[in-house]
C-alpha cells in the first residue's frame, strides 16, 4: 500500500510510552558487555520490521547505515546526524550515518563504513565492528542493515555539509529506557499507523538548547537495539 510523508511528526499524538517496560541495565551498556552480547548470539526476530507500506513508485534497494556507540570513559553515547532540509529521502530528520549500497561495496559492512567516512569523516581506524541488527524496511524502500561499531574517543569529524547539517552524541542510556520511547497513533487510508520517537533535548553546536526529535525509522532500530540488549 502507497503511503504518504508524514510532514509534521511533533504533531502526531502520543498515545502511550513504554514506561512500564525496564531499561537495559547500565552495566549491559559498557563497552566490554556491548561486545561480549553481540558476539555470543545472533540478534534475533526484531520487534519491529519495516515503516510498513512504501511510497508510490519506489523501487527496493539495499542500504546500511552504521551504529556508532562512543566509548567515553564516563558512558557510551550514540552519535546520530541531521540530515540537510534539502535531501529528497528524510529532509531534515535525525539520522545514523548510512546511504545506499554500491557496486564497490564488498557487503553490509563495507557500506556502513565508507557512508559514515563520507557523510561525517568518521575513520574506520577508530572503529571496531561488533555486530549488526536486523534489516530494517523503510517507506522510501530501502532494506537496511544496522551495522554496530564501537568508537574509540578522540576522532575528528568533517562533516558533508551537503548532506548533514549536524552531528551530535545521546548518551545510549537515554535511548535504551523505553520510559523515553513514545508511541505515535494517526489515521491513514482507514488504517490506524504507529511510529516510535524519542525526543532528546540536546545542545547544539552553538551552545543553544535544541530538542533532537529521533523518530520513525532511526527510533525503530534504537528500539531494536534496545530489544537485544535487554533479553
Amino acid at each position: 500500500m502507497s503511503r504518504r510523508p508524514i510532514l509534521d511528526p511533533h504533531a502526531v499524538p502520543v498515545v502511550a510510552t513504554d514506561a512500564q517496560l525496564p531499561a537495559v541495565p547500565a552495566e549491559r551498556l559498557l563497552p566490554a558487555a556491548l561486545r561480549e552480547r553481540f558476539a555470543q548470539s545472533e540478534h534475533g526476530e526484531p520487534e519491529l520490521h519495516g515503516d510498513g507500506g512504501l511510497f508510490g513508485g519506489r523501487e527496493p534497494a539495499a542500504a546500511s547505515v552504521l551504529v556508532p556507540l562512543v566509548a567515553h570513559r564516563d558512558g557510551v553515547t550514540v552519535l546520530l546526524t541531521r540530515r540537510t532540509d534539502h535531501l529528497r529521502d528524510h529532509a531534515g530528520q535525525i539520522s545514523f550515518p548510512g546511504g545506499r549500497a554500491e557496486e564497490i561495496d564488498a557487503d553490509a559492512v563495507h557500506t556502513a563504513l565508507r557512508e559514515a567516512e563520507e557523510e561525517v569523516g568518521l575513520s574506520p581506524e577508530h572503529l571496531e565492528v561488533i555486530g549488526s541488527l536486523p534489516v530494517y524496511v523503510t517507506v522510501t524502500g530501502f532494506h537496511v542493515t544496522p551495522v554496530v561499531a564501537l568508537v574509540r574517543p578522540g576522532f575528528t569529524l568533517a562533516i558533508d555539509s551537503f548532506e548533514v547539517a549536524e552531528a551530535f552524541e545521546v548518551p545510549l542510556a537515554f535511548l535504551m529506557n523505553p520510559a523515553n520511547h513514545r508511541h505515535h497513533e494517526f489515521e491513514f487510508g482507514g488504517e490506524r499507523r504507529r511510529f516510535l520517537s524519542m525526543p532528546w533535548q540536546g545542545v547544539d553546536a552553538a551552545g543553544q538548547p535544541r530538542e533532537y526529535f529521533i523518530w520513525g525509522a532511526t527510533a525503530a532500530m534504537l528500539r531494536n537495539l534496545y530489544a537485544f540488549l535487554v533479553r
